[in-house]
């Protein structure tokens, strides 16, 4: 029988009926508690939408990484986590100006949010930064082997307690920054030639967003993207001036700015803390779409390259007069 959630958050309301599924499903709310805790924009959402009496549910996840062969800790590694509990790619993306490659994933179950995956190809930059990001990579320390995996595939065979250590273990994946802090002026010289560089240099596989579905919501108030854009700016929340995607389109998104963090870097052989960006929320309106092969209408579920080029933007710094980097 399927067992539906009871807490608060973005995914109580999706049904559970297997151990992987919950297992998921735990592991997404305490990415969400982490990552909420450091965004305040996206538990202002959450205020937002228990006083209309609205749904919030969570359209995608996305992460970011390097592209890299010694290690090799790209988008195959981390989608590979994700393939032993269910997911599987449903959509393939390139940004050739940004360097970037991504995939979409979706579950079995319906219920559950897409992950959109992202990696930087680091060998297309120019060699200096290339070898900035193979020094970092050089060092890191990957909490998920191949043994673990095989644990993820069979997770129903394994006890509580060894289901709770692995839980612990993917978590310290995605919440831990896996090699030592960078160099101040490295990340700087990051910066310059690619903020994504240099976000994935400081943040690691953290959540790069959550993304609030527009199409959950059944209040009027917050009906569509633009109202609960608006919504949203009239509460205080910093977001961004446009709205990807035309009305009546087949994907709209926008969000709220960046979230400004503390990071540690080296600077002079001493280890101090600067202020980054680090995340935004995003939100999402899915327009439908008629299948190809049945003729049938249904809601677009994939993803769109020139809009999710403008959100890879929202983690961009300024430059400062001195020639340094200030967040947004």
């Amino acid at each position: 029988m399927n067992a539906t959630r009871s807490d608060s958050g973005p995914h109580r309301h999706v049904q559970v009926p297997s151990i992987r599924e919950q297992f998921l499903v735990d592991l997404f709310d305490r990415l969400w508690d982490t990552y909420s805790q450091r965004v305040p924009y996206a538990r202002q959402y959450e205020q937002l939408i228990a006083e209309s009496g609205d749904t919030f549910w969570n359209d995608h996840i996305a992460f970011r990484c390097f592209a890299c062969q010694q290690p090799c800790i790209g988008m195959v590694f981390l989608t590979r986590i994700f393939e032993t509990l269910g997911y599987s790619v449903a959509g393939n993306y390139s940004f050739a100006d940004k360097h970037l490659s991504a995939v979409h994933l979706q579950h079995t179950n319906p219920g559950l949010p897409k992950l959109f995956v992202s990696e930087l190809r680091a060998w297309e930059l120019d060699p200096a930064v290339a070898i900035i990001i193979r020094q970092l990579v050089s060092e890191a320390e990957l909490t998920i082997e191949d043994q673990h995996l095989r644990e993820l595939d069979c997770l129903e065979t394994l006890g509580i307690e060894v289901r709770k250590m692995l839980l612990i273990r993917v978590l310290k994946f995605f919440q831990q920054v896996p090699w030592p802090a960078p160099d101040r002026l490295h990340l700087e010289r990051l910066s310059q030639a690619s903020q994504y560089a240099a976000w994935v240099s400081v943040h690691g596989f953290s959540v790069n967003h959550f993304t609030a579905l527009i199409n959950a919501h059944t209040t009027q108030a917050l009906a569509d993207i633009d109202r609960t854009a608006n919504a949203l700016r009239k509460a205080g929340v910093p977001m961004k001036p446009t709205i990807e995607g035309a009305v009546g389109s087949k994907l709209r998104q926008t969000s709220t700015e960046s979230s400004i963090v503390k990071v540690p870097v080296r600077d002079k052989g001493q280890s101090i803390e600067i202020d980054w960006p680090y995340a935004y929320f995003e939100l999402a309106e899915r327009g439908s779409v008629t299948d190809q092969q049945s003729g049938r209408p249904g809601r677009f579920e994939g993803f769109l390259g020139a809009q999710a080029t403008h959100l890879f933007e929202m983690t961009q710094t300024k430059e400062r007069n001195d020639g340094g980097m200030t967040p947004p």
